[in-house]
């Protein structure tokens, strides 16, 4: 599993959180048609906003973060993001009480 994790720096106040749920909201007509992609969050804060992206895998992660990309996100937020990829070999869900790594459910340790 891949995680990316995208920050376009803002100018100005924090953007209200109904503005951010709108844009946000519409924004999941492109996002949820993205091959590989798990999850997205959608991040508000003092610096500006960005996401966090859950991937199948790095080659759908490289897929969607093409050569366009940045260019494509600059025309729509007017200033260019960062661009983090991360490997995640394990994750923890609590409301779940499970534990993955490398893609499969283990045994959880704290049992």
């Amino acid at each position: 599993m891949i995680i990316a994790i995208v920050r376009i720096a803002l100018p100005g106040p924090k953007r209200p959180n109904d503005q951010v749920t709108t844009q946000s909201l519409e924004a999941t007509k492109i996002f949820h048609k993205v091959p590989g992609l798990r999850r997205k969050y959608f991040l508000n804060g003092e610096a500006g906003g960005g996401g966090v992206y859950e991937f199948q895998s790095r080659e759908a992660a490289q897929a969607w973060f093409n050569d366009g990309w940045a260019d494509w996100m600059e025309g729509r937020f007017g200033v260019r993001p960062t661009l983090e990829l991360w490997e995640c070999p394990v994750v923890l869900d609590n409301e779940a009480g499970e534990a993955w790594a490398d893609g499969e459910m283990v045994p959880t340790p704290w049992k």
